[in-house]
């Protein structure tokens, strides 16, 4: 069963389970996918690839809004945004820890041959494509920096 389908899914048992706080994070991934799916040049198919980034993509914006709302004293708003969050990541990826990143990033390293950080693009573009929708880039970027010496 497709994303798509999952989502179509669990919106209708929210709606059935009348929880509009869910059904509006449900909503937003759908909007997103239909919105992918319908750009110009788009096929009408979305690879499962595309679908993790925009998952990423959308938790994130939740995330940072979250941010910006508590430092403005709006923890109601906060607490929206996060649990928005909270809805859309289990649509995605059970994500890595912080070892096991390292281990994956440690084996690019040695695939690439890179020694210091003026090959962190290598390294970033091979590990980002390896850990897709597993591990934050932000998170990745900074171990990669970490490892290579920057």
């Amino acid at each position: 069963m497709g994303l798509e389908q999952k989502i179509n899914d669990e919106i209708k048992a929210t709606m059935l389970a009348r929880n509009p706080e869910k059904l509006e994070a449900l909503r937003a991934i759908k909007a997103a996918l239909l919105l992918e799916k319908t750009k110009e040049g788009a096929t009408g198919e979305i690879s499962e690839t595309t679908e993790l980034k925009i998952l990423q993509k959308l938790v994130k914006q939740r995330r940072e809004s979250a941010e910006i709302y508590h430092n403005a004293n709006r923890d109601d708003l906060s607490k929206k945004e996060l649990f928005e969050a909270s809805i859309i990541e289990t649509f995605l990826p059970r994500q890595l820890s912080t070892e096991e990143i390292t281990q994956v990033i440690k084996t690019v390293i040695e695939q690439t041959g890179a020694s210091s950080i003026k090959d962190m693009g290598r390294v970033m573009g091979a590990s980002s494509r390896e850990l897709a929708g597993k591990a934050d880039n932000k998170m990745i970027s900074e171990i990669v920096k970490k490892l290579l010496g920057g």
